[in-house]
């Protein structure tokens, strides 16, 4: 007696796709098809999972060389300190007479220089300044082997200041030197606006691991090339 339809059937679970039998010998057996869409999937698996370890490599690569070029392109720093700049504030300054007197200024640091009697002179034994309103000479010392004209080109320490004559090699004294010239202006005055064009000598000395970089600068109109290549030939060291 045959059992009703229906009764004794496999119930097939909800999501799962049935699988086809064929009766062959007595048993069943599954369908080709049912195996070759186990195998699909398979593959699809391994494809899926060989694309995403190929995308987490090919990330990892982008950040390494993204960090790369990120540290290649990071801003030189400078030993040198900032370029010379005036204050619009101070009252006009003449120039140097001829008749000025001078006294030595020995540092503590190893090194010394004449200077104008009567100036002003402030900072320590790596930084000194001697200044009158806006004729100022600052001497800064640090430790570091002599520069070349290209180096002292891109010093970064001259980027906002206005290049108006090329590094080039000198003798001061018999002692190798770098000189380069350059302009700054200074901020605004408070109340009429106007700024202070300054021009700067600089140069580069280098002796037994110490670099003396010395700024020299005048207002634009006042002359003090005399005095000034007195002062920078006065230099010593110690």
């Amino acid at each position: 007696m045959r059992a009703p339809l229906g009764v004794g059937a496999e119930k097939v679970p909800q999501g799962r796709l049935p699988q086809t039998f064929s009766l062959h010998s007595g048993r069943f057996q599954a369908r080709p098809a049912s195996i070759q869409v186990v195998k699909t999937s398979l593959a699809l698996l391994v494809v899926t999972a060989l694309a995403a370890t190929l995308a987490a490599a090919c990330g990892a690569g982008k950040k390494a060389s993204s960090a790369a070029t990120t540290t290649q392109q990071a801003t030189p720093t400078s030993t040198s300190p900032g370029a010379l700049q005036a204050e619009a504030a101070s009252a006009a300054t003449g120039d140097i007479p001829d008749n000025q007197v001078y006294l030595v200024y020995r540092s503590p640091a190893g090194w010394s220089i004449k200077y104008p009697e009567g100036w002003a002179r402030s900072g320590g034994a790596s930084a000194t300044v001697f200044r009158d309103k806006n004729n100022i000479v600052r001497i800064v010392l640090h430790p570091g082997t002599a520069p070349s004209t290209a180096q002292v080109r891109s010093d970064p320490s001259l980027r906002q200041a206005q290049i108006s004559s090329a590094p080039a090699a000198m003798s001061i004294k018999g002692s190798r030197a770098i000189k380069v010239v350059y302009t700054t202006r200074s901020a605004p005055n408070a109340v009429t606006g106007k700024r202070v064009t300054l021009t700067v000598d600089r140069y580069y000395l280098e002796r037994g691991g110490k670099v003396a970089t010395i700024d020299l600068g005048t207002p634009v109109g006042v002359d003090n090339v005399d005095a000034y290549r007195l002062m920078i030939q006065s230099f010593r060291w110690r």
